[in-house]
Parts: structure tokens; C-alpha cells; sequence
């Protein structure tokens, strides 16, 4: 909805129908979004034939499931054709499955990233709201949404009818590309930290499947461990140690939950030796071992570590 609704304002705005949509699901009928609201589809092979200017997919949790052939050979099709090609947050794992962004720059929201990267090497994963390379355009989710759709009506229909939509949906404005999903200000946990335990952080970050000992790491930050120690009680309310791991076992659980990985596979990609560790480190910070989470605990999970990671013409739009 929030993709659609800038179109909707500005078809209002204008007068006249300037953009048109339809929605559709691979079965059609009712389709039931993760806030809980179901809303009416057509299926997939009555809109097959028709050419659209916009393919947006998307696909909220576990869009592995819904990545069936005949969508993924539908998208290749509206692909081919010349359509626009829109991924909303996990919609660009559909796109990348399809073999739709090889080579190019595409994002999604910012607990999906690790996940998207493992799987898509041949993706530059980008941590940007949205990012348009070339006819592919994805985006983080959420608000970024009608950010996406406002820049496609810049282009269609030019700016001032872009910011007067956006204006009249009161969002913030057009945002620019190369807004980044984690601006330094507003990462949670130490916001307020001295640069030291910010760089300290950020080292962590950057050695997920190869870690460094935390001696290395104060030598990078020139101070002692004691001292880094320290420091990390202070500001962030755990221990250097313990704050290393709890990063690895954040990102290992998006593997666990956001994809079919191995799971000595997911404990090499995180930094543990052997997977025995890996599970009892992981019961030890959920609750749970990571054989039943896979099973149970496909649903959003609250411990993720940041950063992870013409006018004249009517335009059709497929959702």
C-alpha cells in the first residue's frame, strides 16, 4: 500500500488516470499480508499476457515459498519485455532467483542483508533505501516503498507532480539516492559511545567469518583490552567477548530463519569452529536450538546487530 498509494494521489492530483494497477498472486484469491490484512488477487495466468510498465514483487517472510516456476518464468518474460522491475524488501530474492539482478546493485531491509549477500555473490548488495540500476529498482520495505513509487512518477510525470503526491500523503519528501539505512546517528545500541568502542564495533562487523581475537582488535583502536573492557561495560553493557559473539549469533540467525543454508555451513559463516559450539552458543542466546528455530522461528526476530548489513501516456503497474 504504501507503494501504491503515491500513484493513487497523484492519479487524484491530476484529474485524470494516469497510472493504473493490478494485483495479482500466483493462485489468485484472497492473500493474506503480514500486518494481518487479506486483500483480493487475480491469479498469475490472467494477467500472463499483458505487458506492464512496472512488475513489483513482493513477497513479505519466506519468499522462497512463493518463488515458483511459472512466477519466476512470468518475471523473466515482463523482464525481457522491458518492464521495470521492482523488488519491495524481500521481493529482490524473488528477483534474484529469476536471475534478474546478476551484476547489478540491489538492496533489501536491513535484517535481510546478510542473508540476500550469502546467497546472491553475483548481487552488490548495497545497505541504501532503494537503489535503481538500470531497469532494476529495489528497495528496503516499509516507507522506502513510496519513496520508489514518487521517483517513478518524477520520471513518468516530473518532479512537481512527484513532490506534490508526496506532499499530499505527507511524506517527508524525495528522497535521494544513497540514503543509507543506517545512518551513524541513529544506530541504537552505542550512539552515544566513544569513537573508540564505535571503531572497536565496526572491526567486529567487518570479521564475522574470520574473527580476530579481542587483543588484536584494542591494538587496531590503540588501547589495551583492559581498557577496551572497560569501555564496552560502560557503553554498551557487556563485554567485548560477549558482544563479538552475540553480532555472529544475530547474523547466523537470519541464516537460520531467512534461509535453507546447512547449518555447519551457517557456524563457518559466523566464525564458530564447529557446529556443536555454534548450537550451544545459540540455545544460550535464544532460548533455542537452531534446528527447531528454523522450523518455528520464520517470523521477525528483535536481536539484530546494526550495521548489518510521459505525461500523456497511462502507465500499468502489475503488484
Amino acid at each position: 500500500m504504501a507503494f501504491i498509494d503515491p500513484f493513487r494521489a497523484a492519479n487524484y492530483l491530476e484529474g485524470e488516470t494516469l497510472f493504473q494497477w493490478k494485483l495479482a498472486s500466483s493462485k489468485g484469491g484472497a492473500c493474506l499480508a503480514s500486518n494481518g490484512v487479506s486483500f483480493e488477487t487475480l491469479p498469475l495466468k490472467d494477467v500472463l499476457k499483458e505487458h506492464f510498465d512496472i512488475v513489483l514483487v513482493s513477497s513479505s517472510w519466506t519468499p522462497e515459498t512463493v518463488a515458483t516456476p511459472d512466477l519466476l518464468a512470468a518475471l523473466r518474460k515482463w523482464a525481457r519485455a522491458g518492464s521495470l522491475m521492482v523488488g519491495i524488501d524481500t521481493g529482490a530474492f524473488i528477483l534474484a532467483e529469476a536471475g534478474l539482478l546478476v551484476g547489478k546493485r540491489a538492496t533489501v531491509h536491513y535484517e535481510h542483508l546478510s542473508a540476500f549477500q550469502e546467497q546472491n555473490a553475483d548481487v552488490e548488495v548495497s545497505e541504501d533505501i532503494f537503489v535503481r540500476d538500470g531497469n532494476r529498482f529495489t528497495c528496503s520495505g516499509g516507507i522506502s516503498s513510496s519513496d520508489v513509487a514518487l521517483h517513478i512518477i518524477d520520471a513518468a510525470c516530473g518532479s512537481p507532480l512527484a513532490k506534490t503526491a508526496a506532499y499530499y500523503i505527507f511524506h517527508p519528501g524525495l528522497r535521494q539516492a544513497g540514503v543509507s539505512q543506517n545512518p551513524c546517528n541513529t544506530e541504537p545500541v552505542v550512539s552515544k559511545a566513544p569513537k573508540t568502542v564505535r571503531r572497536a564495533i565496526s572491526i567486529m562487523e567487518n570479521h564475522l567469518e574470520h574473527c580476530i581475537s579481542i587483543p588484536e582488535i584494542s591494538l587496531q583502536v590503540d588501547i589495551s583490552p583492559r581498557q577496551l573492557h572497560r569501555l564496552f561495560e560502560c557503553y554498551v553493557g557487556k563485554s567485548p567477548a560477549l558482544y563479538y559473539r552475540d553480532v555472529r549469533l544475530d547474523r547466523a540467525r537470519g541464516f537460520v530463519t531467512q534461509t535453507d543454508m546447512l547449518l555447519h555451513e551457517i557456524a563457518i559463516a559466523c566464525g564458530f569452529r564447529s557446529q556443536v559450539h555454534f548450537s550451544r552458543a545459540y540455545r544460550a542466546r535464544f532460548g533455542i536450538q537452531p534446528s527447531t528455530d528454523r522450523i518455528e522461528g520464520r517470523i521477525p526476530f528483535e536481536f539484530r546487530a546494526w550495521p548489518l548489513y510521459r505525461r500523456s501516456t497511462h502507465t500499468k503497474t502489475a503488484a
